[in-house]
């Protein structure tokens, strides 16, 4: 497999933010107890996370580095993720208000997700290249929407099964959230 390409699967399955890094788990918690607000919230990620990571690589290397200032890297990381939403968030109203208001609620949120700035500082700490830190938050952010799909699907599925009452709601969740993190522990090897 190519650099780019294990880059990917990495990022996609073996290190999955949400289930190995434990990132990005309250909107896994918390949006995902239906599919349709799974899928909108993990696409609005997906958007803003491989913008963020790209536009934060090119102001860190562009400006801070040259400028002896990379201290300053998270402060600066944030400013551009919440930046991001804002302007999305405006894009969409007037471009696309059915859009805008499927994901009204949920874009805000984005800005919260520790997810969208871990993969924005990993990218930075693991030196990658503009390609690969594109390569490297596309792979972060397909893994949060897969797994963001599979969990508001698997939750659908258990609010319709017969449960004993102590395991329904928050603990069957907690215990499945469990099971799909040892399920992507399986991964673990590829490429090596």
């Amino acid at each position: 497999m190519t650099e780019l390409g294990l880059i990917l699967i990495g990022a996609l399955l073996v290190n999955n933010f949400v289930l190995a890094q434990f990132l990005g788990l309250c909107p896994f918690m918390g949006i995902t107890k239906s599919y349709d607000t799974a899928f909108a919230t993990g696409l609005a990620t997906t958007f803003v996370l491989a913008l963020a990571a790209v536009i934060s690589h090119l102001i860190y290397h562009g400006i801070l580095v040259p400028l002896d200032l990379t201290y300053l890297n998270i402060i600066l990381f944030i400013v551009v993720i919440a930046g991001l939403v804002q302007l999305i968030q405006v894009y969409l109203h007037a471009t696309s208000p059915v859009l805008h208001q499927l994901l009204g609620i949920y874009l805000p949120l984005i800005t919260s997700n520790c997810a969208v700035l871990g993969v924005t500082l990993l990218a930075i700490n693991q030196n990658l290249t503009l390609l690969q830190t594109l390569t490297f938050a596309i792979g972060a952010a397909a893994g949060f929407t897969l797994v963001m799909v599979l969990f508001g699907a698997l939750r659908e599925q258990l609010q319709q099964a017969s449960l004993p009452e102590a395991f329904a709601g928050t603990p069957i969740a907690l215990i499945s959230a469990g099971l799909m993190s040892l399920a992507f522990m399986g991964f673990q090897g590829i490429g090596s």
